[in-house]
């Protein structure tokens, strides 16, 4: 299913509009020829457009096909669509039960930047509780936390979205996710990796009644693309995936830190190619931080980054400036232990169960972007955000009203790109 949110009442090319545009009939050759008078906006050169929506806030700049056809037109321009992405932040609150998405506006030409405002996700009446998969130009892909089958794709500012079709479910199974595209295909794709279990297997739970990890031993590796009508099969994977979504997108590939193994203790980089739907190890340095337990994953200016936990709560910046070259691989920065003001007097005892589970292995900070002013975006303990300014090693508290107690931050390109009905089945 598709819906598209086209604000009637905002829409100026139906109705008030229309009082505007006159119809002129015009004789050539005898014949009669209908002429239509274009509007003001219509005449403007794309350059001088493209300039007036570069100083849009994300607000506006998706109301802006709106205005008139000529401009409807130009929002279905994809290289425009991408030149005009705004930088923001999705933050992901699901507490109290029933989950909310809000937004933090990073563009200059925001004039509330020390707000917070809701998002309205329109199909959350028959998906109240959802998992953030992953963001790609504009997009959100949005999971059904509670049970696992249902998918949305979603744009959170025009609020055009389809639900994906069902694919194979377990009876036994755990699930990890991606989504993206790559640059080559513009194609977007979910991934979907099920692991699994035959029902007739032992029980999670050792004699003695104390609890254990559960091993799912089978795997299936699910793939769909948006505007096909069903889901693939591509067979097994060869490792086990830490389980949580993707966490960075580079060069058309999702990657995913592995579990640990006994006889190998070590984390590897696993990568999914968007395009030959392959999967292929990241090579990490000979030596460093990156061989130690305990890091995540994500993007800066680009670049394959991972963020590496040391002891009492320092953390190591590593960079992978040429993608997939090992030996590019280089320590950019090292940042102390701090502790937000708020987190001082505030306590971890009312933390939501799914936040828990989803925190970068259970530790405290997770490292999101190098903003414009080359600081670096920080969360901590999923409660507050921070900017690091390497330069002077200063921490920054950021403040902004009305955000949630409690969220996970998305770093998301907001854009009117929408999913056009005619790339659907």
């Amino acid at each position: 299913m598709c819906v598209l949110n086209l604000f009637p009442a905002m829409d100026l090319d139906d109705g008030s509009l229309a009082k505007r545009r006159k119809t002129k009939l015009k004789v050539v050759d005898g014949d009669r020829q209908q002429q239509s008078t274009t509007t003001g906006m219509q005449t403007l050169p794309n350059e001088i457009v493209v300039d007036i929506l570069s100083r849009l806030p994300i607000t506006s700049l998706v109301q802006f096909k709106f205005v008139c056809k000529g401009w409807r037109g130009l929002a279905q321009d994809p290289v425009l669509a991408a030149e005009l992405q705004r930088p923001c932040l999705i933050l992901h609150c699901d507490f109290p039960i029933r989950n909310h998405l809000y937004f933090v506006d990073l563009s200059p030409h925001n004039q509330d930047k020390d707000k917070v405002k809701r998002l309205y996700v329109p199909f959350q009446t028959s998906m109240p509780e959802f998992d953030v998969v992953g963001s790609c130009n504009g997009l959100l892909c949005l999971s059904d936390s509670l049970y696992n089958d249902a998918l949305y794709v979603y744009n959170p500012f025009t609020m055009d979205y389809i639900e994906l079709p069902k694919s194979r479910q377990y009876p036994d199974q755990e699930v990890v996710f991606g989504f993206g595209s790559h640059p080559k295909t513009n194609e977007f794709k979910v991934v979907k990796i099920v692991y699994y279990r035959n029902t007739s297997s032992s029980s999670s739970s050792s004699s003695s009644g104390r609890a254990r990890r559960v091993v799912y031993p089978q795997s299936d590796v699910q793939v769909f693309t948006l505007g096909t009508s069903a889901w693939r099969s591509l067979g097994k994977i060869p490792c086990q995936l830490v389980r949580r979504p993707a966490e960075a997108l580079v060069s058309g590939r999702l990657h995913w830190v592995s579990r640990p193994r006994r006889n190998y203790p070590a984390r590897r980089i696993m990568s999914f190619d968007l395009g030959d739907e392959e999967f292929r190890e990241v090579p990490k340095p000979d030596s460093g931080g990156l061989n130690r337990c305990n890091f995540h994953l994500s993007v800066l200016k680009g670049c394959l980054a991972a963020a590496v936990y040391g002891n009492y709560g320092k953390l190591e910046i590593w960079v992978m400036k040429d993608y997939n070259v090992k030996e590019s691989w280089t320590k950019e920065l090292s940042i102390g232990a701090y502790m937000p003001k708020c987190l001082k007097i505030k306590s971890d005892r009312d933390r939501p169960l799914k936040i828990w589970k989803n925190a970068s292995n259970g530790k405290a900070v997770r490292v999101l972007a190098v903003l414009d002013n080359g600081k670096i975006l920080l969360e901590y303990k999923n409660r507050v955000l921070v900017s690091y300014d390497p330069r002077k090693a200063k921490f920054t508290d950021l403040v902004f009203q009305g955000i949630p107690q409690w969220f996970q931050t998305v770093v998301h390109a907001a854009s009117f790109n929408w999913i056009n009905s005619n790339t659907l089945p």
